[in-house]
């Protein structure tokens, strides 16, 4: 691990000397190598789906696991979204002439070398290596068991491509060790690692937050809420809660819990529960929605925490705003929440009081995504409120640096 993380470092200094041209024609060739490898990468993805299926992994881990041509585009898609974007390093942010004739620039710059430890989500191999190439960082990945072939397929992809425009392939990493003593050392990698990333469920980032030395940027578990206002379009309601709960199960941004004003649940839960029928979603509610609606199952307080990545909702019925906002800021992991209303003060009420990354109104948490927030891609979701929160793209990947010229000035 230290001889892979040297290495790392060596490339990092590489990447302080090359152009947004020579960085741009970089990833449109990992973007390239990808779509015409797709083949091979879906054949080591196969080995990993058998792998996960015999391991008894849910409907929800093996869909963030699986590629397909169309998933491959999409990744490919996304590296192409990264190098049409602006460079974020050596921009300008602030300059200060001083009385003594001293002039402070205030500049972005990389933040150096990022590890990264994740779970079967094959694609954040891409999308990882992607903005931390456009953002001239080094980056060292590791990928859990269940996706390993599939990340060493893409890494290897990547690697050669940007090797065959004259970069150091050590500019993206691979760990092919999934055991746990790898995971531990890269969270102790101190001089070597400047910031780590968690991504996955939350024993794993509560355990790297817990146990790195190394600086880390949290990014969240999703118990996402929606809250249906009394005051609202009830089929509107009905179709975002459809598409925040049904259109992937499996990811962060999906709906988990669902809050309904007293007032209108009579009216909105047969509405809502009839388009998740159609999924066969399981809905677990408290008394009052358990009566607005045949078929609900008893919820405990433990489901208004829950992210369950699965076909599986809970209902929380509340009497006004306040202990809406109460109860979601209670069980929230601080991912993503919306309201549906059409009561402008509410809106603003909710969105003031919310307490998390990415807040809407009228609108599907499905939406908290580096590439619809139009970022290209994103590292993670990071719930925490130092340095980033919400979705990282390639701003968040770059710190400050203080530039200073002078004329002779001494103090």
């Amino acid at each position: 691990m230290i001889e892979l993380a040297k290495k790392a470092v060596q490339a990092k200094d590489f990447l302080s000397t090359v152009t947004e041209a020579q960085k741009n024609t970089a990833l449109n060739a990992i973007a390239k190598a990808l779509r015409e490898n797709a083949e091979a990468i879906i054949e080591a993805n196969k080995k990993d789906l058998e792998n996960g299926e015999k391991a008894g992994l849910n409907k929800g881990l093996l869909d963030r696991l699986m590629l397909d041509e169309a998933r491959i585009e999409g990744i490919a898609q996304g590296v192409e979204s990264v190098a049409m974007l602006p460079d974020p390093c050596n921009i300008t942010l602030e300059e200060i002439e001083r009385p003594n004739g001293l002039v402070i620039k205030k500049v972005t710059v990389p933040i150096g070398v990022i590890g990264i430890i994740y779970e079967a989500r094959p694609n954040v191999t891409a999308d990882a290596a992607a903005l931390c190439l456009k953002s001239s960082n080094a980056v060292i990945l590791r990928g859990g068991k269940e996706a390993i072939n599939s990340n060493i397929a893409i890494a290897d992809i990547m690697r050669n491509a940007i090797k065959e425009c004259g970069f150091d392939e050590n500019c993206i990493r691979l760990v092919t060790d999934t055991s746990r003593n790898s995971a531990n050392e890269m969270m102790k990698l101190n001089g070597y690692l400047d910031c780590l990333i968690p991504r996955g469920g939350k024993n794993l980032i509560k355990s790297v937050v817990e146990n790195s030395t190394v600086p880390v940027i949290e990014t969240g578990s999703g118990n996402c809420h929606i809250y249906v206002d009394d005051d609202c379009d009830i089929d509107m309601a009905a179709q975002i809660i459809f598409n925040a709960k049904t259109q992937r199960i499996s990811v962060c941004n999906a709906c988990e819990s669902l809050v309904i004003n007293s007032a209108i649940i009579d009216k909105a839960m047969p509405k809502i529960k009839a388009l998740l029928d159609t999924k066969n979603v399981e809905i677990r509610g408290d008394e009052r929605a358990m009566g607005a609606a045949a078929g609900i199952l008893p919820a405990t307080d433990e489901d208004f925490s829950t992210e369950y990545l699965d076909y599986i909702i809970s209902v929380k019925t509340v009497d006004t705003l306040d202990e809406a906002i109460k109860h979601i800021n209670k069980n929230s992991t601080r991912h993503s929440e919306a309201i549906i209303t059409n009561n402008d003060a509410h809106a603003r009420e909710f969105l003031q009081r919310i307490d998390s990354s990415s807040v809407y109104v009228n609108a599907s948490t499905r939406f908290t995504d580096g590439g619809e927030f139009g970022l290209g891609a994103e590292i993670g979701i990071s719930t925490q409120k130092l340095h980033a929160r919400g979705p990282m793209g390639l701003r968040e990947l770059t710190t400050t640096k203080y530039l200073i010229f002078g004329n002779g000035q001494t103090r």
